[in-house]
């Protein structure tokens, strides 16, 4: 069986950076906002908005595992890829699986919807979001409550998709080890049927270039402000 695998790329460094620095993120967020560390709960949080905002447009320039029309395919094939796991169980895949493409997409949304409610969010003592004077008390506080339980729906869906990546890897498909190192080891009747030979990859030089755009509007329109109560 070893012998019909074959080692292939599938995720790219800015990829990769994306997945582990969400999570980083993610957990820095969750640690400053318990404790109270609102304004590093802020830098955090325009941290991840550089990310995401980069991940976006990557989705659309990037490599091909990382555009969005490489994963993101219509409900037929998501239903016909889980009744073909049904009968045959899981399989490896060239990037994200059908049903991990709606995954990617639902946790992106919340994260943007985490991000924009946090922009007119306020704890009602100390701190404001920059945009918190632009709309009313009422609008304010209930995009306060949204900031807050939306964060409990991020929970919900990270801790399925831990248990999903559990599940695959203990089928044997290491798609763990691949967001470490970027390769795969896949079944050569696999890559045939993927069209692997088409696949490309976009530098990594544009997405520094990218990143660094992304951070200086950041910085300049959201950030400094906060820098400047530190």
């Amino acid at each position: 069986m070893e012998q019909n695998l074959v080692k292939v790329k599938v995720w790219d460094i800015p990829t990769r950076i994306f997945h582990w620095g969400m999570l980083c993120l993610l957990g820095g967020l969750w640690w400053t906002a318990d404790a109270g560390e609102m304004e590093w709960h802020q830098i955090l949080a325009y941290a991840l908005m550089v990310l995401v905002a980069v991940r976006l447009i990557w989705g659309i320039i990037g490599s091909d595992t990382a555009r969005f029309s490489h994963f993101v395919h219509s409900p037929k094939t998501v239903i016909n890829y889980l009744g073909k796991t049904r009968r045959e169980g899981i399989s490896s895949s060239i990037g994200h699986n059908p049903v991990g493409g709606y995954m990617v997409i639902t946790l992106i949304t919340l994260i943007c919807v985490q991000l924009i409610s946090g922009l007119f969010a306020t704890d009602e003592i100390f701190t404001e979001g920059p945009l918190y004077s632009f709309v009313s008390s009422d609008t304010a506080s209930w995009l306060t409550w949204l900031h807050k339980k939306n964060f409990d729906l991020i929970l919900v869906l990270a801790t399925v998709h831990v248990f999903a990546v559990g599940v695959h890897m203990m089928k044997g498909d290491k798609i763990l080890g691949a967001m470490f190192s970027g390769y795969k080891k896949l079944p050569k009747s696999k890559l045939v049927e993927s069209n692997i030979e088409e696949l490309t990859f976009a530098s990594f030089f544009k997405a520094i270039v990218l990143a660094m755009v992304v951070g200086v509007l950041v910085v300049n329109y959201l950030m400094l402000p906060v820098i400047e109560m530190l």
